[in-house]
Order: C-alpha cells, then structure tokens, then sequence
C-alpha cells in the first residue's frame, strides 16, 4: 500500500466512523488544540474532556491562563496526574503572551517547556493545517502493528523508523482531518487489547494481521519489577477542624501542590513531634492504602492527629497553611490526599 492509499483509506473511514465532536475541534484553535495536546499525554479522552471544559471555561484564552495564580490552575489539573505538564503548560503561556502571537512553526513549538515533536505536529496540522508528522501512542501502535515492527517503540532504532513512516504516510491535504484519523484509528480501532481488526481501514495491508501477530505487537517494553516506597501521611487537626498542609516543592512528584507532612516511619515521627510545639491529644492511625505512579509504589499510612493548640509558629508564610476541606478553593491537592479528605469529612 502506496502512501496515497493508506491517507485515503485512512480518511474515507475518519468521514465515516471518525470522532468529530470533541471540545477542542470546535473551533481548533491553536491554544484549544494545545491544551487539549497537553492534556492528551499520558491521560485517556474520555478522562480528558470533563477536565478540558472545565479549564476552558476558566481560562478561555492565553492571557487569561499567563495571568492566573498557578495554585488555581494547578487545581484545576488536581487528579489529572503528571503535574509536570499543568506546570509547562502555565509557563509556555507566559512565553507565549509575552511574544504576543501563537507560534507556528516546528522549532517554536519544541522550544516551549512540554512541547515535543509529536505535540508540535499535532498542534501544526490541527490548527494550522500544515503538513506534520506525529507519533503519539496511539499512532505508534497502529504503525508497527501496520508494518510488523519488532522491538519496543520507544527505544532509538524503532523510535526513528517509525518517524520515518509516519513522515511517509502523512499527507499534503487534508492534514487537520488524517492526523484526528490516525489518532483516532489507534483509540478506537487498533487498540492495545481487543483490536477491532475487522472494523479497520487498513487490514488488507497489515502485516501483523497477515502474519497472525496483532496481539504480540507492538513489542512491549521488557518490564521491571516497581519498587515500592513506604510513607507515614501525617493529618494534623486542629480545634477548628483545619488540617494542616504544606506547599510541596516545584518541581519533582505533585510539585507545586498541596500536600499533608510526610515521614518515612514511625521513629521519625516520634523525633518529628519532639522539634514541634505540637498537643497532641489524640492519635489515630488508619489502614495503609497504595498509590500507583509509572514509576514506584507509595503505600502510605494515614495517621490523623489531633492537636489542642492552633500551633501558628509550625506554618511558614506561603509554604503552609490551615486547611478547611469543605471551604477553601483553589487549593491543588494530590488525588489520594484529596479522596482521604473526601472520607473524613463525612464523619
């Protein structure tokens, strides 16, 4: 199958079986498209539109997103998970309103924070209609399947022959509707289990279904065994019902968020409570619970403290704060920190 083919087959199906209605089709500007781009990586659509509504409507444009408090669209990002994107994101904004127009080129783009080859193109051929190679997730999976490419997408070799064929097979025209098409093929049809090979534009061609190895490709990465980390989540109580928080650090996991202390074991916080003008008139330790990341295990263990003082000299200005999880707003708490306050504010 000649490269004109595989666009055609791949757009006659996008007319008729392709996703059209997406928020951020309607109007594909450039800042819709790259938030939703953003968002998109690592996170399913069906996760993604909820939290895209609701970013648009507050920040419906660059200067409003450039000129926001980063606590407030950090919040807005709480549960989305890989903050590190809502923190690129905010400054790219920054970058880009102080330029005064969107940029619309390949090496612009890139040189954004966040922004990489496969984001650039997107963005290039969604809202400007040039022709752009992309090689996201989905697009990597319908290609090696397509060609039978043995050994994992992401590493060197693979990653630059599958560049190779994608740069082959986009088109001139049409561009904004094949690079939808492809994504669209790989989360619909040619998904990762249970691929709907007969339902697919391109089977004729196949090499993996021809040689009977759709469900071996693409080559998994060899996978290791994820470490598992252990923490002490600490929920300190005031009289007021206030839970104290603490800013994390900008950078690393739920940088620039909101978080509870965290201590590795239980000797540590008896040293803790010594160093703090701490009344602890109550302990009470829950059941140790387990986060997911891509890269390690956290199972914490919760362990609520009542104190009997407002204990005003523990907080630090702009690094703490008393917390009152039914009141306070824009506040960016980290998923599992947020479910924990979720629970005990129906008791």
């Amino acid at each position: 199958m000649n490269s004109h083919t595989f666009s055609k087959n791949l757009l006659n199906w996008f007319d008729q079986s392709g996703r059209k209605d997406l928020p951020w089709q309607h109007p594909a500007t450039a800042y819709r498209v790259w938030v939703s781009e953003i968002m998109l990586q690592q996170t399913q659509v069906v996760t993604v539109i909820p939290y895209f509504n609701k970013f648009i409507q507050q920040y419906p444009d660059i200067s409003t997103l450039a000129n926001a408090p980063l606590d407030e669209v950090l919040s807005l990002w709480a549960g989305l998970g890989y903050y590190a994107r809502a923190r690129n994101l905010y400054k790219s904004a920054g970058i880009i309103e102080q330029a005064g127009q969107f940029p619309d080129s390949l090496e612009s783009l890139v040189a954004l924070p966040g922004i990489g080859l496969s984001t650039a193109g997107a963005i290039l051929s969604i809202a400007f209609n040039k022709s752009q190679p992309i090689l996201d997730g989905n697009v990597r999976r319908v290609l090696a399947r397509f060609k039978a490419i043995q050994g994992w997408t992401g590493g060197t070799k693979i990653n630059k022959q599958l560049w190779e064929i994608s740069a082959l097979y986009t088109p001139e025209v049409r561009i904004a509707d094949y690079t939808q098409a492809i994504m669209d093929l790989g989360a619909t049809v040619c998904t990762r289990s249970k691929p709907k090979c007969t339902e697919c534009p391109l089977q004729s061609n196949c090499l993996a279904l021809q040689q009977q190895r759709v469900h071996e490709l693409p080559t998994p990465k060899t996978s290791k065994k994820i470490p598992v980390k252990q923490s002490l989540f600490l929920i300190i109580i005031n009289k007021d019902k206030q839970i104290l928080l603490n800013k994390r650090a900008p950078t690393g996991i739920w940088g620039g968020l909101w978080s509870v202390p965290e201590l590795a074991s239980h000797t540590e916080l008896d040293a803790w409570l010594l160093t703090k003008p701490i009344v602890v008139t109550k302990k009470q330790f829950m059941e140790t619970r387990r986060h997911t990341f891509s890269h390690y295990h956290l199972d914490y263990q919760p362990i609520l403290l009542y104190v009997d003082n407002p204990i005003n000299n523990v907080l630090e200005a702009e690094t703490a704060l008393w917390y009152k999880h039914w009141q306070t707003k824009n506040i960016a708490l980290p998923a599992p920190v947020k479910q924990l306050f979720d629970e005990l504010n129906k008791d």
